[in-house]
């Protein structure tokens, strides 16, 4: 059985990101894909960005990973761009937007957001036909396995983890309900700032067969870490990074804060 370590949206949280790291090293996993928001909000993205080079297997593109690459106007924009340098933001740049994989017989898409853009955000309470959409083949995703759409999709973006399935419209004709697998979305939530309400870093672990001829079962599991809060809030304050309030207040309670 192959596990392999999901984890997103870190958004500059040094701290938070250590903590997720030694606990997928202390399961004995090797394998971590990473679902973009690499920068922002906190003060350690370059950190960040280098720690995440030399331990994920494969790194989609976020949304504030494309932001940051464009002008800048606001202070914080400004004071994160400036941080980067052009290596970084070269590498942010060119980041993929998706990524395929098969376990237990199944195709698994994971990307940052939705299946439109990196821009494009699917709330926890969205449609059937919102959520049936994340499945979908577009402009912005590769055709691997003869272009079948995927059977599993993960995504980042909302910060708040959560697991889903619904009924396949492809499987209406299987005339066996034992062969009507369905569809299971699903959100890896944050490891840097989550949003709902468990001021802990936030990932996921994928499990399942890696011959593709063999169909079993794929296992998720979602593992809160707890870290150094304070020490995360005093880089950013020692730092001077603008927002730096509004950081503490969303990574000390676990939710979205608009304004100090």
């Amino acid at each position: 059985m192959e596990k392999i370590a999901i984890i997103s949206d870190i958004h500059g949280n040094l701290p938070a990101l250590e903590a997720v790291l030694h606990d997928i090293a202390r399961r004995g996993l090797t394998r971590i894909f990473c679902l973009g928001d690499l920068v922002g909000k906190g003060p350690s993205s370059a950190e960040v960005i280098d720690l995440i080079q030399l331990t994920c297997e494969a790194v989609v593109q976020g949304n504030w990973d494309l932001g940051i690459t464009m002008p800048q106007e606001l202070p914080a924009g400004l004071w994160q761009q400036q941080s980067l340098g052009d290596e970084r933001l070269a590498y942010l740049k060119q980041l993929p937007f998706s990524i395929d994989l098969m376990l237990s017989g199944k195709h698994i898409r994971l990307f940052h957001a939705s299946a439109q853009s990196v821009f494009h955000r699917l709330k926890r309470e969205a449609s059937k036909k919102e959520r049936l959409a994340m499945f979908a083949n577009t402009e912005m995703t590769e055709l691997p396995y003869g272009g079948n759409e995927p059977d599993i999709v993960g995504y980042g973006d909302i910060h708040i983890p959560y697991m889903l399935t619904l009924s396949n419209p492809s499987e209406k004709e299987k005339a066996s309900l034992g062969e009507r697998s369905g569809l299971m979305l699903f959100n890896v939530g944050s490891v840097g700032i989550p949003y709902d309400g468990i001021p802990q870093a936030c990932y996921c672990v994928i499990e399942g067969e890696t011959d593709p001829a063999v169909q079993a079962g794929v296992t998720l599991q979602f593992v809160r870490v707890p870290y150094d809060i304070k020490r995360a809030v005093q880089i950013a304050y020692d730092a001077q990074m603008p927002d730096s309030r509004r950081y503490e207040l969303e990574i000390t309670s676990g939710l979205v804060h608009l304004s100090d």
